[in-house]
């Protein structure tokens, strides 16, 4: 994979998800929903939260979302995590969403949003953050 702008370097660790852009995720002019990009990040944070937090996870927040290209039907779409701050039951999670497109392997970052996720318990309430391994 090759970025196409010298100022979007392309994460060097592995990402949270992939997924493939199908029409059902997809407007009339096969431009993916905005809204399916941030259920796709949402999932990817989430897996890092939960890693994290050593059980169930809840999200709270998402700040700074920027759009920045789109994503078309039958792109590849990459979520890359990065935990960037915990407290006592929460963790805040910056995800870069990036786009593939297959038959060029042309590689562009589409969006990237600031994730807060807080560790619950069985009893739903929050719960403090186990220690970093």
């Amino acid at each position: 994979m090759s970025a196409s702008n010298p100022t979007d370097a392309l994460p060097q660790h592995e990402p949270a998800l992939r997924a493939i852009a199908m029409p059902a995720d997809a407007n009339p002019a096969g431009d993916i929903f905005g809204g399916w990009l941030l259920s796709q990040m949402d999932l990817a944070g989430g897996t890092v939260a939960t890693r994290r937090a050593r059980g169930r996870v809840v999200t709270v927040a998402i700040t700074a979302m920027t759009f920045h290209r789109p994503v078309f039907v039958g792109d590849e779409v990459s979520c890359y995590g990065e935990l960037i701050r915990t407290g006592r039951t929460s963790m805040t999670v910056r995800i870069e969403a990036w786009r593939r497109h297959l038959p060029s392997d042309e590689t562009r970052k589409v969006t990237e949003a600031i994730f807060t996720y807080v560790a619950i318990g069985e009893d739903r309430r929050p719960r403090r953050l186990p220690p970093a391994v």
